[in-house]
């Protein structure tokens, strides 16, 4: 089976595979000896995509502030059959009860229990993915304190342990650096070939379109214009970079606020359909925005 994201995160990019590979340097099979660099792991459908794809890959590390996500990767790589085993233990006693309302109060029980942070990793990761799979949306969204706070999902028996995904990723996590922390760490990982592929929150279109509160940090417009200058770090080192994020052309206004700050660059737009939105009518299709260096194998470090 082949390797993919073990979670549902808003954002992910499994339906944007295609267009992303496409966008790649031209000649970045040519590469060799490749180090791979996501700063903002999220899902991991990227990396599971350039891992199973691209053999020259010798290197590759990933990143994301937030400590629960990245036990997960954690876990996942290092523990596959004790997860397993704690995963079928909390599905099995979540199918036993036949009630809504006991299904909702043992959501919220095991949701305070998450919150309390001081758990082992493979507890913490258990309750991760359970609450990742009954909550709303499969959304991830935590307060001003940190604290996880998406309501009960209403859901009868989601598939909460997925052992043949889970050994699969386990087996493809083996030889990737997991790093937790701000995003600009991982600059000291970059050697020779590099690639680096930033998924970072994305500048809401609205105000109710804000799914970025991954951590009790925000990332807001001062946010955004810090990342552009860690883009520009890895330009003037000679690496390649590619950027996703939103389109504010979708706007009424027009904003041109990723066209002015990536002036130097090139920007080019994929299709995503988005269904996480308070307004159905504006569910659907919409552009995202990928920004790039166009660097080759010639004039990489």
């Amino acid at each position: 089976m082949k390797a993919k994201p073990f979670i549902k995160w808003v954002g992910g990019k499994s339906q944007l595979i295609g267009q992303l590979g496409a966008m790649l340097p031209a000649d970045f099979d040519t590469w060799e000896n490749v180090t791979y660099i996501e700063p903002f792991i999220g899902g991991g459908a990227m990396l599971f995509y350039m891992l199973q794809t691209h053999s020259n890959i010798k290197n590759a590390i990933i990143n994301d502030i937030n400590e629960d996500l990245t036990t997960c990767y954690k876990t996942v790589r290092d523990t596959p059959k004790e997860l397993i085993q704690s995963l079928t233990e909390i599905q099995q006693e979540y199918y036993a009860l036949k009630t809504e309302d006991s299904r909702k109060q043992f959501y919220l029980t095991t949701r305070n229990e998450f919150n309390t942070k001081a758990l082992t990793p493979i507890r913490n990761t258990t309750l991760f993915f359970f609450l990742n799979r009954t909550c709303f949306n499969g959304l991830y969204r935590v307060n001003k304190s940190g604290f996880f706070n998406v309501p009960f999902g209403r859901y009868d028996t989601p598939t909460i342990c997925d052992p043949e995904t889970i050994y699969a990723d386990s087996r493809l996590l083996q030889n990737v650096e997991i790093m937790t922390g701000d995003y600009q760490q991982t600059f000291c990982k970059a050697q020779g070939k590099t690639l680096f592929y930033l998924d970072p929150p994305y500048r809401p279109l609205n105000s109710t379109s804000s799914f970025n509160d991954y951590t009790k940090y925000a990332f807001n417009d001062a946010a955004q214009k810090r990342l552009k200058k860690f883009c520009d770090k890895i330009e003037n080192a000679g690496f390649a970079f590619m950027l996703s994020n939103s389109d504010c052309f979708n706007t009424p206004t027009k904003d041109r606020f990723f066209e002015d700050l990536y002036l130097e660059y090139i920007i080019e737009r994929v299709f995503a359909s988005r269904s996480v939105n308070s307004n159905p009518l504006r569910r659907g299709k919409l552009t995202e925005l990928l920004i790039h260096n166009r660097i080759s194998a010639n004039n990489i470090i």
